[in-house]
Formats: structure tokens, C-alpha cells, sequence
């Protein structure tokens, strides 16, 4: 990223899911823009720890938390993490959330449903909802969550109830984007297409990959770098301040709704 942003510089964000994949290459972006930059993560604290390094390697500021989003107390944990490392929040990204497993609909289990939808949707409830106070006692920022094009096309092999827990956050943000804009405080969301991340090496065959790249105009599979400038967008008012409760669709022409 060559462009400076200064409006970014100083101010204090935390990126969920940030140890690999699109959230570590968010992480690097905004510390590289002299944010402050929260570093989330669960299970992956050794990926998690050479972001960090990375970051401050580059002189930028990062504080890893660890916190379970899949829990409601996990996720009001990792918004106070980071309010307790900077002492004020000017922005959350909702990044964390899977798969979990690629399941039919017709033999979506109880635990299954629970697993998806308190990963990818929950967290984004509570996690935003944690932020609200220290956003609004920063005179406004925002919130950019991380939705999917399977929120759109309804999915296939087996990810449909990720896909539907995906279009669950897209509906809170417009929703949520509504209720704290009086506040200054913008909530809009960015939805990937098919990115080469730990995420497609975890839940999907060269074959899957290899079907969806014969639907993408572009002729190529993304990165998490394809993703990382509509994040930066969406946090710069001086850029976005007029785009409110919007998902900006990052998938190589895959799919325009």
C-alpha cells in the first residue's frame, strides 16, 4: 500500500481473526498506517505472534488478545482487551469466523448450527455491541465486518449454513449501521470472494477451487492483499464518510448483485 493515510495514524482498531489470512494482511495494512493496531486471535498464537513481530519489525504497534469468539463472554473479552491496551477504541473489524464444516442442510445438526452460526454471527452481535461505548466516547469511528459472496449465492458443497450465517451479518449491518451513525459511527462490510487463505486450504479440494475459478471474470483466484483496500476505504471518513450499511463485494467479478 503506497497511499498515506494520516487520519489513521494514532488510532486504535481491533482486527478479529487477525493471526492468518485476510486478517493478518488487514493487520499489517492498518499498522502500517500508524494505526494501533489489536491483534485477535485463538487457536493460532504462533501465526499470531509473527504478525505481531512483523508489525513491529516495520515500527508499527500491535497487542495480541486471545479470546474464544464463539462465546458471547470471548467476544465482549477481545473489545476489552483492546480498550484496556490503547485506553480508547477508534475502530472494530469483524473478521473472525469459519466454516467450521462443510455439513448439507439435510443433515445440519444441532451442534453444527450452534458451532456456525455463534462463530460467524453471534460474535459479530456482542463484539459490536462491546464497542458501541468506547466508540461513541471517541466522538464516532466504525465497524467493518467480514461477510462472504456465499452470502449472496446461497453456497455450495456443504456451506450453506455458513453462507446464511454470513447473510445474518450482512442484514446487522445495515441494521446496526442504521442505529449508530447519529453517533458517528459507520458500520459497512466487506465480502470476499474465493481468497487463498488457511481458509480454503482447511475446507476446500483443488477441484472446488478450481470449479469456482472457471466463474471468475478476473481469471484468478484473489489474495488477502486483493482484499485489504476496502478496509482501509471504509475506515477513512475523509474517503467513506458518506457510505453507510454498505458490503462492498471484493471477488474478481464472480458475482454482481
Amino acid at each position: 500500500m503506497g497511499m498515506r493515510l494520516p487520519e489513521l495514524q494514532g488510532k486504535a482498531v481491533l482486527v478479529t481473526g487477525a493471526s492468518t489470512g485476510i486478517g493478518a494482511a488487514v493487520a499489517r495494512a492498518f499498522a502500517a498506517q500508524g494505526a494501533r493496531v489489536g491483534l485477535h486471535y485463538n487457536s493460532s498464537e504462533d501465526a499470531a505472534k509473527a504478525v505481531a513481530y512483523e508489525i513491529e519489525a516495520a515500527g508499527g504497534e500491535a497487542v495480541l488478545i486471545r479470546a474464544d469468539l464463539s462465546t458471547g463472554a470471548g467476544a465482549r473479552a477481545a473489545v476489552e482487551g483492546a480498550l484496556g491496551a490503547f485506553g480508547r477504541l477508534d475502530g472494530l473489524i469483524n473478521n473472525a469466523g469459519g466454516m467450521v464444516r462443510r455439513v448439507p442442510y439435510a443433515l445440519v445438526s444441532e451442534a453444527d448450527y450452534d458451532e456456525i452460526m455463534d462463530l460467524n454471527a453471534r460474535s459479530v452481535v456482542v463484539a459490536s455491541q462491546a464497542a458501541i461505548a468506547p466508540l461513541k466516547a471517541a466522538g464516532g469511528g466504525f465497524i467493518i465486518n467480514t461477510t462472504s459472496v456465499a452470502a449472496r449465492n446461497g453456497a455450495s458443497g456443504g456451506a450453506g449454513l455458513y453462507g446464511s450465517s454470513k447473510a445474518f451479518v450482512h442484514n446487522v449491518t445495515r441494521g446496526m449501521a442504521k442505529e449508530l451513525i447519529p453517533f458517528g459511527i459507520r458500520v459497512n462490510a466487506v465480502a470476499p470472494g474465493v481468497i487463498t487463505t488457511p481458509f480454503h486450504e482447511r475446507y476446500s479440494t483443488e477441484a472446488q477451487l478450481q470449479a469456482q475459478l472457471a466463474t471468475i471474470p478476473a481469471g484468478r483466484l484473489g489474495g488477502p492483499e486483493d482484499c485489504v483496500g476496502a478496509y482501509l476505504f471504509l475506515a477513512c471518513a475523509s474517503l467513506s464518510g458518506y457510505v453507510v450499511g454498505q458490503v462492498i463485494e471484493v471477488n474478481g467479478g464472480q458475482l454482481m448483485p
